[in-house]
């Protein structure tokens, strides 16, 4: 029971995020062509595991990033330099994240395209 209640509030922040967060929209659909363009090009089960990981990895840091920009927010709704600093770092994250995703599906895609 304690288990179906932590996946009904996890489902509910992730609902909350996806109707909130224009990134997280941004990064659900960039997902979703790769997971088409998986398709199309018919690609190797390695392949899938590893687009499936960085796809996840930037998700769950945007999750994490809206989470943390919320808690920020919460705490002040001053400008204060250090709350910018906690919403910057948190967000560079998930910028690396993204980069590292676009180089590796750029490598996965690059032979298909080719």
């Amino acid at each position: 029971m304690k288990l179906i209640r932590s996946c009904a509030h996890a489902l509910r922040g992730l609902s909350g995020a996806f109707r909130e967060e224009s990134n997280l929209r941004i990064h659900f659909l960039a997902s979703t062509i790769v997971v088409l363009l998986g398709f199309y090009f018919s690609i190797e089960a390695w392949e899938w595991c590893i687009l499936i990981l960085v796809s996840t990895l930037v998700i769950s840091l945007e999750l994490i990033n809206s989470g943390i920009e919320n808690l920020v927010d919460l705490v002040t709704l001053e400008q204060n330099l250090m709350a910018r600093k906690v919403k910057d770092i948190a967000a560079a994250a998930v910028l690396i994240a993204v980069t590292a995703s676009l180089v590796i599906g750029s490598v996965i895609f690059g032979k298909y395209f080719l």
